[in-house]
């Protein structure tokens, strides 16, 4: 047993969730600040800035699947017998997963939060285009995950 090896592999598993966590407060603390000058303004578009400013929320959930994945599926870290190579490797894998989550969905807010701003021109009808562009960024977040749960089938 290799402790260091162990204490990467645990490290690794752990940085998709850190990259969601930061990128979704990011992107929603960004969505929501644009939101609340909206709704000073046209009160009635509360929902859809609502429902708009939660959307970059989902890639935390990305990264904790991604955690779980590591730690629970991926034997080697749960019976501590995780070679450095591949704890390393693991480490790779982890901050694909942490710059996915992270950059999709503050990307995201981004999105948001420019269809936030254009609610009261367009009477609120903006809303599904801006919410099928923001799901365009999202897919990255996806992608985060496959890539993950690919890599460890790569480095056995």
């Amino acid at each position: 047993m290799d402790p260091l090896a162990t204490g990467i592999a645990y490290f690794a598993a752990t940085l998709p969730l850190a990259g969601g966590i930061l990128g979704s407060s990011r992107g929603m603390w960004y969505a929501a600040s644009v939101g609340a000058s909206v709704l000073a303004e046209e009160p009635t578009q509360f929902r859809n800035v609502l429902t708009l400013a939660a959307l970059p929320m989902t890639q935390t959930f990305y990264g904790l699947i991604q955690m779980i994945y590591l730690i629970l599926i991926y034997a080697p870290i749960r019976d501590g017998t995780v070679e450095l190579s591949k704890a390393l490797a693991l480490l790779g894998l982890g901050l694909v997963g942490f710059m996915a989550e992270a950059i999709s969905a503050w990307a995201q807010g981004v999105v948001c939060a420019s269809g936030i701003a254009e609610l009261p021109r367009t009477k609120g009808a903006s809303f599904v285009n801006t919410v099928i562009l923001a799901a365009y960024v999202e897919l990255w977040g996806i992608l985060g995950i496959v890539f993950t749960i690919l890599g460890t089938t790569l480095i056995g």
